[in-house]
């Protein structure tokens, strides 16, 4: 018999997992016992190839920790190497500064459902860098 492949070990996204009730009820829950917590959802890019699934998509995160911080957290828990890319994208669509704290990315950026999103890969997902391109050529010329 074959192994089931990974597409249908995949997990459904979180969004499609829960309605937006429980999501919004969950969130409630969390605020109401911690607080100063930051509820985070973390899932991997649907199109992800080299980096690991995590083990849990849920974070309570403390609201003074740094973008650079959290990246950190969840770099040690895939253990990636050094050299191993990973970007961590908000909202599925940026790349958040490194020294903003876990708060303030979660003002800006929550979801209706309270959670905050976010997307993991190994490269940047989305055209790779066009900008880039044009300021490295306007150097050459």
């Amino acid at each position: 018999k074959m192994p089931p492949s990974e597409k249908s070990q995949h997990a459904k996204p979180f969004k499609q997992r829960k309605s937006l009730a429980t999501r919004k009820e969950e969130v409630a829950g969390i605020r109401l016992k911690f607080p100063t917590k930051i509820p985070v959802i973390v899932e991997r890019y649907h199109r992800e190839k080299y980096l690991p699934s995590l083990d849990k998509t849920k974070f309570l995160v403390p609201q003074e920790l740094t973008m650079t911080q959290f990246i950190t957290i969840i770099r040690n828990r895939m253990s990636l190497t050094p050299s191993q890319a990973f970007y961590l994208l908000v909202n599925n669509s940026s790349l958040a500064s490194m020294s903003l704290t876990m708060a303030e990315v979660y003002k800006d950026n929550k979801d209706e459902d309270g959670f905050l999103y976010m997307t993991y890969a190994s490269q940047e997902m989305f055209g790779s860098c066009t900008e880039c391109t044009a300021v490295e050529l306007s150097k050459a010329g």
